[in-house]
């Protein structure tokens, strides 16, 4: 696969996952995993693409991948702990989110963390 046909790959996969299509996703970015698997992006987006079609355990897989290459990005702990929380592991994705929002003080992050905060206050743990 040439470079020029990876970023078109990768592009039409972001394209389709913005379509709400994260199997047709998965699909497109497979030749992108055999060019460029350690390419914190692709990982980010194979993240998204699990997360979108309930593939939990895989998405939480990726987006630690991604926090291995930068442990400093914001995104991907917002979204590994979107991962944690829809697996009901809420004290873990609290965690996440609080680092996300201290990262980067979105108005989003915050109410993301109020979020989750309201669900553990509402299941006592």
């Amino acid at each position: 696969m040439t470079t020029e046909s990876t970023v078109e790959a990768f592009r039409r996969a972001e394209e389709l996952l913005g379509q709400r299509r994260p199997l047709e996703a998965l699909r497109v970015l497979e030749p992108v995993l055999d060019v460029d698997p350690d390419k914190p992006s692709v990982q980010l987006l194979l993240g998204r693409a699990y997360y979108f079609s309930a593939q939990l355990r895989r998405a939480e897989r990726a987006f630690l991948r991604v926090l291995d290459f930068d442990p400093s990005d914001h995104y991907a702990r917002l979204v590994l702990g979107r991962t944690l929380q829809r697996q009901g592991r809420l004290q873990e994705a609290r965690a996440q989110i609080r680092l996300a929002a201290m990262m980067y003080p979105d108005p989003a992050y915050q109410e993301a963390l109020g979020e989750i905060n309201a669900h553990i206050a509402t299941k006592g743990l």
